[in-house]
């Protein structure tokens, strides 16, 4: 007999098809004939199949996790291989990144060149010392030294030079001198004299860096989702090496600006892409582990950075430095192992063949055995046959399916809130600890410190204490510490005021690490790299704040410093609205994603409602629903039974009562009920 016909029509029952359930005769309580049966059990079988593919796909059938995973090796040695190598973009890009603030970097002294043309042509000057001849030329200001912006200009028929001589004061005509930027001899600034009138286009510059990120991250995660985690890599590793490298032969401050805007773009790229791979490829016990060593090669780079821009001096051997990861990370283009598709994106999007084969891919260098010799059937490749169907066509989404929903759009828009926080806010911090010490590297190393502890805070916490409650109390530590900055610091110390800076810099820096962590465990596989991207762009604004105060000399802190404190009180509520995803399986669908739930704040007492009168213990039943393979293997052996539980054999004795009498009896009881 076919096996097939021993599936259960309890099993369609579950899956939501009532009507599909086993012919009985009542009148001679004997089965339907065995092959009646098998075609009977075997068409309602498929009937559900098709049934719940039709709404959602068949996503909802599987579980990733649970299902997919562990038979494909699980987090087994390729899976580390995989996410190793996704760790390594995570140096190149902050490498990339952080290299703007020696290129940006204002140089701490310098003033306009003297000019012989504007003293009286009587006068030598070789005649004078050096010191002697700048301040006949450069305008003393007191408190500050050297005029950086003016010349004194001497009437032609000037005899005196004393202090009473009439002179007028002029702009610089000669460029300027400047003392050697931290790590750098040149930088931006320095090459084409971006000081004085033309200090706008510094902060300027930023703005547009941070410009690219932000198109990149919500252009190139839509694409992630589209052309997959891998083609999405690879176009951006490819294209940010070019334009780095493009950046090293800029011929003016314009085009500068346009190829770092470039730059970012395919920068922004390589993030997401790499930092959604790593996350589908593991399974959710390592899914924090794996994000944070990544956040710790970012802040090895950071560590690196200053030693580096030391030892090149010069910024276009700097640029070509930081652009070398880039290009050692080409080879991922010839060996497709270093950096493979994600199975997981490849099933969510209905891509069975390409799903198929990178699964068998991964069983095999995981060393799992694919196919049982004695039941060739139970495997996971014939299951996936069984779920999809052969004509099933690939369907890609993109982030406009966010209006259609309502948990998720929700979930994104309040991620996206708290990261613009956590990265604006860090300006306020930051801003504190220049005005306590003015030297660079000490507010760089410290901010980079601080990078190192929240690591470490996110990754001692988060696991215990969940996603939702940490995200909470780095953002109540980040807005408190904010308040008292703004509210007390001309009251407090200067040593409580770098305290408050230092703590609220941690704080602020964990809150966008576990925002942009959280983001990728809520949001659905089909959209995760757009949603993700979203979320980034938010964070690039409120990193871009800064450079807006800074277009209006700092004219608009105190109002930037309020703000962003009232957002990060605003925060603490709306935090409370997110789900928790500790422990829990990465959402697949919009469905899944939609399903997401808001858990209570504080948990119930354990003996609350719990009724032990009314707790019926389930009956044991050797089939398992949500496996399909175990389901057949269950079957084989209760047909192997000589009982079989739809046989119904003729009572031995006859019944006590007629057919006539039971009927009544049957009918009296159900009146009296």
């Amino acid at each position: 007999m076919d096996q097939r016909g021993a599936l259960p029509a309890a099993w369609c029952l579950s899956r939501g098809r009532p009507e599909e359930t086993l012919p009985v005769d009542a009148g001679s309580c004997q089965a339907p004939p065995p092959a009646a049966r098998a075609s009977t059990c075997w068409s309602s079988v498929r009937s559900c199949l098709v049934f719940n593919m039709s709404a959602e796909g068949p996503r909802l059938l599987t579980d990733y996790e649970t299902r997919i995973l562990p038979r494909a090796g699980g987090y087994g040695r390729y899976n580390r291989a995989a996410v190793a190598f996704s760790w390594f973009p995570s140096f190149a890009v902050t490498l990339n990144l952080f290299t703007d603030l020696f290129y940006t970097l204002i140089p701490d002294s310098y003033h306009c060149k003297p000019d012989p043309t504007l003293l009286p042509p009587a006068l030598l000057p070789g005649n004078l010392s050096r010191q002697d001849y700048l301040n006949l030329t450069v305008p003393w200001v007191n408190g500050s030294g050297l005029s950086r912006c003016q010349l004194y200009k001497y009437p032609a028929n000037a005899s005196d030079l004393s202090g009473n001589c009439p002179r007028e004061t002029v702009s610089c005509t000669r460029g300027w001198e400047y003392s050697s930027a931290a790590g750098l001899h040149t930088n931006f600034v320095t090459e084409w004299n971006l000081v004085c009138s033309d200090y706008w286009k510094i902060p300027l510059q930023h703005i547009c860096f941070m410009t690219g990120w932000i198109v990149g991250y919500v252009f190139l995660g839509t694409i992630c989702d589209w052309l997959g985690r891998r083609r999405c890599f690879l176009l951006s590793i490819s294209l940010s090496g070019v334009f780095g490298m493009a950046v090293c032969l800029s011929s003016s401050a314009v085009m500068f600006l346009l190829l770092r805007l470039c730059q970012g773009t395919m920068l922004a790229g390589m993030f997401v892409s790499a930092y959604v791979s790593r996350l589908e490829l593991c399974d959710p016990p390592h899914r924090l582990m794996v994000a944070m060593v990544g956040g710790f090669f970012a802040v090895s780079a950071e560590l690196l950075l200053p030693g580096v821009a030391v030892l090149c001096r010069d910024w276009p051997i700097l640029q070509a430095v930081a652009t070398v990861p880039l290009i050692l990370l080409l080879p991922y283009w010839c060996c497709a192992s270093l950096f493979p598709e994600s199975p997981r994106w490849l099933l969510a999007t209905d891509q069975i063949p390409e799903a198929k084969i990178s699964l068998q891919e991964f069983a095999v260098r995981n060393g799992v055995c694919r196919q049982d010799e004695m039941f060739p059937g139970e495997t996971l490749m014939s299951e996936i046959d069984l779920l999809y169907s052969e004509d099933c066509q690939p369907r890609f989404y993109s982030v406009l399916e966010l209006r259609r929903t309502r948990v998720i759009w929700k979930n994104c828009l309040i991620l996206s809130f708290t990261l613009f926080i956590g990265t604006g806010i860090q300006y306020c911090f930051t801003r504190n600890l220049h005005l306590h010490s003015s030297n660079f590297y000490f507010t760089y190393f410290l901010r980079v410190i601080t990078g190192v502890l929240a690591c470490v805070f996110v990754c001692l916490s988060v696991n215990h204490f969940g996603r939702r409650g940490m995200l909470l109390l780095s953002a109540i530590i980040t807005g408190l510490s904010s308040l008292l900055l703004l509210a007390l610091t001309q009251y407090l110390r200067g040593g409580l005021v770098l305290v408050l800076s230092v703590v609220g810099l941690l704080f602020s820096q964990a809150l966008a690490m576990l925002s942009t962590f959280f983001a990728s465990e809520v949001m659905p596989t089909v959209v995760r790299g757009g949603c993700l991207g979203l979320v980034l762009a938010a964070g690039c604004v409120g990193m871009a704040a800064s450079s807006l105060m800074e277009l209006q000399n700092n004219g608009g802190y105190f109002l930037h410093h309020v703000i962003f404190a009232s957002f990060a009180v605003l925060s603490v509520l709306c935090i409370m609205l997110l789900p928790e995803s500790k422990r829990k399986s990465l959402p697949d669908s919009l469905k899944e994603g939609e399903s997401q739930r808001r858990p209570p704040l504080f948990l119930s007492r354990p003996d609350r409602d719990h009724l032990p009168l009314l707790c019926t213990q389930p009956p044991k039943s050797e089939y398992n629903p949500d496996n399909y393979s175990r389901l057949v293997s269950a079957t084989r052996k209760m047909l192997t039974k000589d009982s079989l539980p739809y046989r119904i054999a003729a009572p031995a004795v006859a019944p006590l009562l007629s057919d006539n009498g039971a009927q009544k009896n049957e009918t009296r009881r159900e009146v009296l009920s």
